[in-house]
């Protein structure tokens, strides 16, 4: 099974504008490296990978973000102005049959779940979608663990990008077949039980998140930067699980 990484580059992170802070976040520094280097080397880590390619807009600001990417990783600038329209251009222009999808805003992007969710997508039954679900029936990928990523079939995103219209159905390149199983064949499989928790947040969409991903950084070193590490850290850190727990509890009640 031929399965692309693509690690997604947006102008807007979290639906922040431009001119925000975190916008400019594929160029911040972590580890020594910028963040989105680091994302894709975590990336290229998995075995069950054919490559790895960043995806990102057309435009100034989206070309500035991935200027700095590693020369021996593939960039696709797509034009389209929405992220399922993004998304369904790579799988054209690559044409590849399946795709892993992951956030440059997720650090700690794990290669051994990623390699987990190839290996069990390859199993021989039918599916578009697969990803990870929580205890309570949410999926990870509504979640802010940040550890999870997206497996999609391409002429399922291509599919999606004919059937699907709203606005909400295309700013998210994965809402529209994650949210109608009567199209598309979808498959979830349960989180670590370590990671199925409301205290843990570790994608960034804020300067708060951006600050508690550098504690964990400094304390553990780019080297034990595993989820089991970390939760191992928080742990110790009722305080770190607190203040995550708030701003997790906070977005869900908008939600």
């Amino acid at each position: 099974m031929e399965v692309v990484g693509i690690v997604e580059v947006q102008p807007a992170v979290g639906g922040l504008l431009e001119n925000s802070p975190l916008a400019g976040i594929a160029r911040r520094r972590f580890g020594g490296r910028t963040l989105l280097e680091w994302v894709v080397r975590r990336v290229t880590e998995a075995d069950r990978l054919l490559g790895v390619v960043v995806l990102a807009g057309d435009d100034r600001f989206s070309r500035s973000l991935v200027a700095q990417c590693p020369a021996d990783v593939r960039v696709f600038h797509a034009a389209e102005p929405d992220a399922l329209g993004r998304l369904a251009a790579a799988v054209r222009s690559l044409r590849c049959r399946s795709v892993v999808r992951v956030n440059v805003c997720h650090p700690f992007v794990d290669p051994v779940l990623v390699d987990g969710l190839v290996t069990a997508v390859a199993g021989g039954h039918t599916c578009d979608y697969a990803s990870y679900s929580l205890a309570d029936g949410r999926h990870a990928a509504d979640s802010k663990v940040g550890v999870f990523v997206e497996w999609c079939r391409g002429e399922a995103i291509l599919l999606a990008d004919q059937l699907a219209r709203l606005p909400a159905e295309r700013s998210d390149a994965t809402r529209f077949l994650r949210t109608h199983p009567e199209v598309f064949a979808l498959r979830m499989f349960p989180v670590p039980r370590q990671l199925d928790r409301d205290d843990l947040r570790l994608a960034i969409q804020n300067e708060e998140d951006w600050e508690d991903i550098q504690l964990i950084l400094d304390a553990l070193g780019p080297e034990s930067l595993d989820w089991q590490y970390i939760t191992s850290l928080l742990d110790r850190h009722p305080t770190i699980r607190e203040r995550m727990a708030v701003r997790n509890r906070a977005e869900a009640s908008t939600c």
